[in-house]
C-alpha cells in the first residue's frame, strides 16, 4: 500500500469488507490490501465474534482507506465526504452511475459555476462523495477528503484550517473561497470552499448554514500513523488542545468535533502476525488503552 501520513478510516457495522471490495471495483489502479480479525476482545468490546473481519485496507486511485467493522453504534454522514477531481466528464459520468445505485442525491449531476460536470451522491453505504470534472487533461483522479461545519459548528472552517496547518508538517493553505453576499442563508465571510494541505496530501473545509441534521462523529475518522512514542505524544496533546477529547483504542475528538485515530504504525504489523496469542494479547491490551503506549503494546506482543 501506498505511504500515507493521515488515512481515512470508515465505521461500518458489518458491511467493511463488502464496501471496499465495491469501491476498488469501480475506482481505476485500487486494490484491497490486509485484513485484521477480531480476537476474543472484540467480541468483550464491540460484540464481533471471533475471526470476524475487523479491518480492511484498502487503496482507491492511490489514496489509502481503511474500512473497519465496529457495529451499529455511528452511522457515516455527509459531514465528511470526499471530492474525486476527474480530467474527463466521461469518468464523472462513470463514477455518478455506480455510487449513485441505491443511493441519495445530495446535488444533482449537472453544470455549475465552478465545474462543468459536478454531482454530490451519498452512495448505499452512506459515504458521500463529490464528483468534480477538473480542466485539466493531465489529471489522475483525486480524492481529496472535506469536512463540512455545519450547525455549531458553522463558521470554523477557516479557524480548523489553520488549526491542523499549525499541527501537521509539510502543510499549505491553498485558495479560500467565500460566499457571496446573494448565497442565503450563508454569510458572505464564511468559507464555500477552502484547500490545505497536512503532510503532503490534499485536504478541504467548507462551512454550510443550512439545515442539516449531521454532524462530524466517529463514524469517519483520520488515522495519524506514528512512527514512534514522541510523535504519538505529540500528536495526541496537539489534536485535543484546547477542548478536545480523549477517546479510547487511540480515537480522540479535537476542538471542532472531528474524529482522529493516532495510532503507532507498529501496530498493524502486531495484528498481522500469524501468532494468534500475540495478536489476542496485544487486542486485549490496545482496546483498553486511550492514548496508546508502544512499550506496552510492545510487552504484550512478546509475552
Amino acid at each position: 500500500m501506498s505511504r500515507q501520513k493521515i488515512i481515512p478510516n470508515l465505521w461500518f457495522d458489518h458491511e467493511a469488507e463488502e464496501a471496499a471490495r465495491f469501491y476498488i471495483s469501480i475506482f481505476k489502479n485500487s486494490r484491497v490490501g490486509y485484513l485484521t480479525h477480531y480476537t476474543k476482545s472484540g467480541f468483550d468490546v464491540h460484540h464481533m465474534p471471533a475471526g470476524t473481519v475487523m479491518t480492511v485496507e484498502f487503496e482507491l486511485t492511490g489514496c489509502k482507506f481503511i474500512a473497519l467493522n465496529g457495529g451499529p453504534v455511528f452511522k457515516i454522514n455527509p459531514s465528511v465526504s470526499f471530492i474525486v477531481s476527474c480530467g474527463r466528464k466521461e469518468e464523472v459520468d462513470y463514477l455518478w452511475s455506480k455510487l449513485a445505485v441505491g443511493g441519495i442525491q445530495m446535488m444533482p449531476l449537472s453544470e455549475y459555476p465552478f465545474s462543468e460536470r459536478y454531482g454530490w451522491i451519498q452512495d448505499k453505504y452512506g459515504v458521500s462523495w463529490q464528483l468534480m470534472f477538473t480542466r485539466d487533461p493531465d489529471i489522475e483522479r483525486v480524492i481529496t477528503p472535506t469536512l463540512m461545519f455545519v450547525g455549531d459548528r458553522y463558521g470554523k472552517a477557516e479557524e480548523a484550517i489553520k488549526f491542523y496547518v499549525s499541527v501537521f508538517h509539510d502543510t499549505k493553505v491553498g485558495d479560500i473561497m467565500r460566499y457571496s453576499a446573494h448565497e442565503l442563508p450563508d454569510k458572505s465571510d464564511m468559507v464555500k470552499h477552502g484547500a490545505f494541505r497536512l503532510e503532503g496530501q490534499s485536504f478541504a473545509a467548507m462551512d454550510s448554514a443550512r439545515v442539516h441534521d449531521f454532524s462530524f462523529n466517529e463514524a469517519i475518522s483520520l488515522i495519524v500513523e506514528c512512527n514512534s512514542q514522541k510523535e504519538i505524544d505529540y500528536y495526541w496533546e496537539s489534536l485535543i488542545s484546547g477542548g478536545g477529547q480523549e477517546g479510547v483504542c487511540g480515537w480522540l475528538k479535537d476542538k471542532f468535533g472531528v474524529s482522529w485515530q493516532v495510532n503507532p504504525a507498529a501496530l498493524q504489523k502486531m495484528l498481522r502476525n500469524k501468532n494468534q496469542n500475540k495478536v489476542e494479547a496485544v487486542t486485549d491490551v490496545f482496546m483498553r488503552m486511550k492514548k496508546f503506549d508502544i512499550e506496552v503494546l510492545q510487552r504484550a506482543f512478546k509475552g
